[in-house]
This record gives C-alpha cells, sequence and structure tokens, in this order.
C-alpha cells in the first residue's frame, strides 16, 4: 500500500498537471486534495519541497516512459521522434508542460533545485545517449538532440504549432541521419577539434 506522503505527491501532481504552479498556494491545494496545508508541510517541509518532490516524479514516470517508448520501437526508428510522438500525445502533454513551467522556477532557485537539476541532466543524457546510433554515439550528440527537443517543445507550448514544430523535428533527424551516413571516424574528429584548437593557441610563439 502507498504511503500517505506517495498518496500525496501523486495527488500534488495531479492538481498541478490541471492547475500549473504560477500561482501556486498550499491551501487550495490542500483543500482540492483531501488534506489540509498543515500536513504538507508535514510531509514535505516547504512549497519549494514539494516542487522538487513533484519535479523529481515527473521525471521518473517521463524516464520510465522514454524506456518503455524506445523498447517498444521498430529497429530503425529515430528515438527522438518516438518520444516526441509520445510527449505530444493530449494525454501525456500536459507532463510535458508542468515539467518544464516548474524547471524554470528551479533554475531560479539553485540552493534548493540545484541537486535535483545536475541529476535530471545526467541520467536524461545517459538515456539519450544509450538510445543514439552507435556510429554517432557521444555525450556531445545526446547533449544536442536534447537541446533540440527542449527548444522545439517549449516552442510547441508556446504557438500550439504542432505541424511546424514536428516538421522542424524532422528536418533534426535528417541533419543527424547525414552525420550517421559520414560515418563514426569524422564524428569523432568532429568532437576533438575544440580541444585541438586550444592546444595551438596554448602553444609559445
Amino acid at each position: 500500500m502507498a504511503s500517505r506522503k506517495g498518496q500525496l505527491l501523486s495527488a500534488a501532481v495531479d492538481y498541478l498537471v490541471e492547475h500549473g504552479v504560477a500561482d501556486l498556494s498550499l491551501r487550495p491545494m490542500a483543500a482540492a486534495i483531501g488534506t489540509s496545508a498543515r500536513l504538507l508541510i508535514f510531509h514535505f517541509t516547504s512549497k519549494e519541497r514539494l516542487l522538487l518532490e513533484v519535479l523529481g516524479e515527473i521525471q521518473r514516470r517521463l524516464q520510465t516512459s522514454f524506456v518503455s517508448v524506445m523498447a517498444g520501437a521498430p529497429p530503425r526508428a529515430q528515438p527522438i521522434r518516438q518520444f516526441w510522438r509520445w510527449a505530444t500525445r493530449p494525454e501525456n502533454l500536459p507532463y510535458l508542460r508542468l515539467l518544464y513551467e516548474v524547471q524554470i522556477i528551479a533554475i531560479q532557485n539553485p540552493k534548493v533545485f540545484g541537486r535535483y537539476l545536475g541529476k535530471a541532466a545526467t541520467e536524461w543524457i545517459g538515456l539519450a545517449e544509450g538510445a543514439l546510433a552507435a556510429s554517432i554515439r557521444s555525450r556531445v550528440m545526446a547533449t544536442l538532440c536534447i537541446a533540440v527537443f527542449d527548444g522545439l517543445f517549449l516552442e510547441l507550448l508556446s504557438t500550439g504549432d504542432r505541424a511546424r514544430t514536428t516538421r522542424a523535428l524532422d528536418r533534426f533527424i535528417a541533419i543527424v541521419q547525414a552525420a550517421t551516413r559520414a560515418g563514426p571516424t569524422r564524428h569523432r574528429r568532429s568532437d576533438r577539434a575544440p580541444r585541438r584548437a586550444r592546444s595551438r593557441r596554448a602553444r609559445p610563439a
């Protein structure tokens, strides 16, 4: 049986998915999920800590879904396209919207959220890197794919233009496929180029 704190966390996620966090107040949320602000503070210590645990729970759900989507994808499917299709479904999009909304709050409060932000970034880079084709698999490419996904998803949330953002994603995938066809040697050289440039600058005249 789930703990009372776990039940409250799940209810808080559902509440925030529906209402967002822009004007979050513990009393209305507590009343809506069948508890009190005092008990929320007892279990989570503060509103910021509650948001921290909400972020962690959403990340856990999304990462589990990412692994599931990749496991069920066709052999030659593009991971970023598969996850985009999943994330933009009407039933899933609100969770992504809440994640980005709370992430912005987290970035503004590194004292409370800094460790979470670093952990989440590391976990997503690891998942993305593992899903890439072997010929282009690197932390640099994984970071690029995550950044493109984040940017396009924020554009989708801002404009609601799914067709245009999906076409932009397809264009990026075409670029990645071209890099895949170019082969792993050229990709690794391009990753090392900045280090060689720094070495040349470091040589004495």
